[in-house]
């Protein structure tokens, strides 16, 4: 493994690192912090969970200027408040051993604080696009300044609708400056952000550590509507840490109220509920708290929590794509996780579509919350139930 000093990086940011008992890069880091220390633009291939934000952040931390206020040096364009959050901790350590000061912008916050934040200066600004745009627009925020734009996770930028509102701040970033793109796929929209706003890229790109659908055990369970929530709560009671998708912000609340009916400790997460109830419950739920989350597809794709153990489609997802990424988000770091559909009588031909598309098939298993075989689902083997 190579050390951090051996890709260039200063000996206040290493020490700073090091306090945290960080010494050696990960593959996505010394590929990429060595170029991007030197200047030039990046591309990286990369999953969350890799350690790109050190990949991005220490480059533009070791070369940004100093900003005035309200015009920052450097802007890292993230698709998720939770991401924005996650960025900032992760890089203000590392920022204020070098005398920089790092900070979040996103939607959903006191816009007038974050005005008076940039107020007093932030060099290196982490920010949903939306809010971004919003500040600019005022002319609260200049971006004339900017020497380093990181767009992190690009392709859920993508799936998100947010490239539109990207392109637009990009070109507003005029003048000389470093790109640094980051995504977990570099084809279509993605790869015409690479051509447009980033000049002779190195490119970098780390195997992919998410889980396959080998590595997971799929169930298919068909249920009734007045016995599912009861199912799912006799699924949580045996795992440690579950996520639930349902398919509708109302629905994720509706059905949290009925699982704590039910006895079991859990938080709904998604898009309407504010910035400080969902880091609360995603902190609850990375603490064992609450063992369940139930959460609407975009509001997932902030929870990079480690150790779930099971996912339950409590409404079945749009597409496979879809089924795989929320599958995603058990079988980590080498673990098998266990993936639960919930089907009712009229989803069974939708469900067999998805089966054959994943290449999963296997009987769909009608159970009642009180069937034992809910209580080990893994040992569980459905081509003998039927």
């Amino acid at each position: 493994m190579t050390t951090f000093r051996e890709l260039g990086v200063s000996d206040a940011v290493a020490d700073s690192l090091e306090d945290r008992g960080i010494t050696e890069a990960f593959p996505i880091q010394e590929m990429t912090i060595s170029h991007g220390i030197e200047g030039k633009d990046v591309c990286g291939k990369a999953k969350t969970g890799s350690g790109k934000t050190l990949a991005f952040g220490i480059p533009v931390l070791e070369r940004m200027p100093v900003a005035e206020s309200r015009r920052p040096t450097a802007l890292a364009l993230v698709p998720t408040r939770e991401l924005a959050n996650q960025v900032r901790d992760e890089l203000a350590p590392l920022g204020e051993a070098l005398d920089r000061r790092v900070e979040a912008i996103y939607g959903g916050a006191d816009i007038m604080k974050q005005i008076k934040m940039l107020d007093e200066g932030v060099d290196m600004v982490v920010a949903t696009p939306g809010r971004m745009i919003d500040l600019i627009e005022r002319k609260e925020v200049s971006v004339a300044d900017i020497a380093h734009v990181v767009v992190d996770e690009a392709d859920r930028m993508a799936d998100m609708g947010f490239l539109p509102q990207v392109e637009w701040i990009l070109r507003q970033v005029e003048g000389t400056h470093q790109t640094l793109l980051f995504s977990a796929t570099l084809d279509g929209v993605v790869n015409t952000l690479i051509r447009r706003y980033q000049t002779d890229p190195m490119m970098a790109e780390v195997e992919s550590d998410e889980p396959t659908v080998e590595e997971m055990t799929h169930r298919f369970i068909q249920v009734h509507e007045m016995d599912k929530p009861k199912v799912a709560a006799s699924i949580i009671g045996n795992a440690r840490k579950t996520i639930v998708f349902t398919k509708t912000k109302w629905g994720a609340d509706r059905l949290a109220r009925d699982l704590e009916k039910e006895g079991v400790k859990v938080s709904p997460i998604h898009g309407d509920l504010r910035q400080n109830h969902r880091e609360r419950a995603l902190g609850d739920f990375a603490s064992g708290k609450i063992s369940a989350l139930v959460a609407t597809d975009v509001a997932a794709r902030g929870i990079h929590v480690d150790e779930v153990d099971v996912v339950i489609h409590y409404n079945p997802p749009q597409d496979h794509k879809s089924y795989l990424h929320r599958s995603g988000r058990t079988a980590r770091a080498g673990e098998s996780g266990l993936v639960v559909s919930l089907v009712l009588w009229n989803e069974e031909l939708e469900i067999k579509r998805l089966q054959k598309r994943i290449r999963v098939e296997q009987p769909i298993v009608e159970m009642f919350s009180n069937d034992e075989r809910l209580l080990d689902l893994v040992g569980f083997d459905p081509s003998a139930a039927t």
